[in-house]
């Protein structure tokens, strides 16, 4: 019998469905929790790719229908001269 390959639902981390779906059984409620249990949402993209994938499954095997915001807008933009002159300028 062949063997089941693994679906990832984050590309980035390498975390399959069936770990998203162990950290749900093991209490995880929301986006921060899985990434807690998981490091899903971690990688390169920032979750842009597996986010809403999270957020359906969450919602398939909880009651929670509508999960909080847990990304946050930078507190201001800076221009990366900024950045490279540093604490000269």
């Amino acid at each position: 019998m062949a063997e089941k390959k693994p679906v990832y639902i984050c590309r980035c981390q390498e975390v399959t469905r069936e770990e998203i779906r162990k950290a749900i059984a093991d209490g995880a409620r929301t986006i921060k929790g899985v990434k807690n249990r998981t490091h899903a949402t971690m990688g390169l993209c920032q979750g842009r790719t597996c986010r809403r994938l999270i957020e359906k499954m969450l919602a398939e095997a909880t009651d929670i229908k509508e999960l909080k915001p847990g990304t946050r807008p930078p507190v201001r933009t800076i221009k990366i001269e900024e950045v490279v002159k540093g604490d000269d300028a």
